[in-house]
C-alpha cells in the first residue's frame, strides 16, 4: 500500500485554500482601478452633464437673477471644471445683474464681433469675488429683440 500512496501529497487540499485569497485580492485591485477610471457623475472625462443652474451659477460666485430664465446649464469635468448657463433676461436688468454680482469688477466692453453686445471677464485678480470656486468667469451678452438679452455664462478654473 505504501507504494500506491507514493507521490501523493498534501498540495491537493492546500493549493484551493491558499488561491482564495489571491483570487479575493485580485478581484479588490481590479475593482479598484475601474471605481478609479469611472466618473463620479457617470460621465466620462470631457463630456457635458446637465447640472441645476444653481450649481453652474454659485460655481462663479453668482446667482440667478430675479427676472431671468434659465435655459441651460452644464458641467464639463477634466484636468479642468468648466461650468456653463444659458440665461434670457429683461435687456434693462444685465448690467444691473452683472455691477451687483461683481461690484469690484471692470464696466463690461461692449462691442461687435465675438463679444457680442457686452462682454465681461472677471478673475480673482479684478474683481472675482472669493467665494468663486471658478478662476474665471466670462459672460456674453447678445440682445435677442428690443426687451430680451441673452446671456452666456461661464466659469472655470485653469
Amino acid at each position: 500500500m505504501q507504494a500506491a500512496d507514493r507521490g501523493h501529497t498534501r498540495w491537493g487540499i492546500l493549493l484551493p485554500i491558499l488561491a482564495l485569497p489571491v483570487v479575493v485580492l485580485g478581484v479588490l485591485i481590479v475593482g479598484l482601478f475601474l471605481w478609479a477610471w469611472s466618473d463620479e457623475d457617470g460621465t466620462r472625462a470631457g463630456a457635458a452633464a446637465t447640472v441645476p443652474c444653481t450649481e453652474a451659477l454659485a460655481f462663479g460666485a453668482a446667482e440667478r437673477p430675479a427676472t431671468a430664465r434659465v435655459d441651460n446649464c452644464t458641467v464639463q469635468r477634466g484636468i479642468d471644471t468648466s461650468y456653463a448657463a444659458v440665461l434670457r433676461m429683461p435687456r434693462e436688468d444685465v448690467r444691473d445683474w452683472l455691477r451687483t454680482t461683481y461690484p469690484d469688477a471692470p464696466e463690461p466692453r461692449t462691442g461687435g464681433g465675438v463679444c457680442g453686445a457686452l462682454c465681461l471677464d472677471v478673475t480673482h485678480e479684478d474683481g472675482l469675488p472669493g467665494a468663486a470656486e471658478a478662476h474665471v468667469v466670462q459672460v456674453r451678452v447678445e440682445y435677442e429683440n428690443a426687451e430680451t438679452a441673452l446671456v452666456r455664462f461661464s466659469a472655470f478654473t485653469m
